[in-house]
């Protein structure tokens, strides 16, 4: 079974986790064109590579990061927002 290394709760399956993709710097909304704002909400980059993804562990609702390698599909680190590495 895989399983992933939640920062606050251990070591789980994965079926407890639900990845709401990249982390990325949120542009501001008052100062950001419609094109430009379109293009953060719609589009990713799905290149594979190593990421830094938000994820959240669902039955207690936390969220933390995941930098992983989405080709390999391989976790490097987990932390909680904060605690950067």
């Amino acid at each position: 079974m895989k399983q992933l290394n939640c920062p606050a709760n251990g070591l789980r399956p994965i079926s407890e986790f639900v990845c709401w993709g990249e982390r990325r710097a949120m542009p501001d909304p008052a100062a950001t064109s419609d094109a430009d704002w379109a293009d953060y909400v719609f589009n990713r980059d799905g290149a594979p590579g190593v990421k830094i993804e938000w994820w959240c562990h669902t039955p207690s609702t936390t969220w933390f990061l995941v930098e992983r390698d989405t080709g390999l599909d391989y976790v490097l680190r987990t932390w909680l927002p904060g605690d950067e590495p």
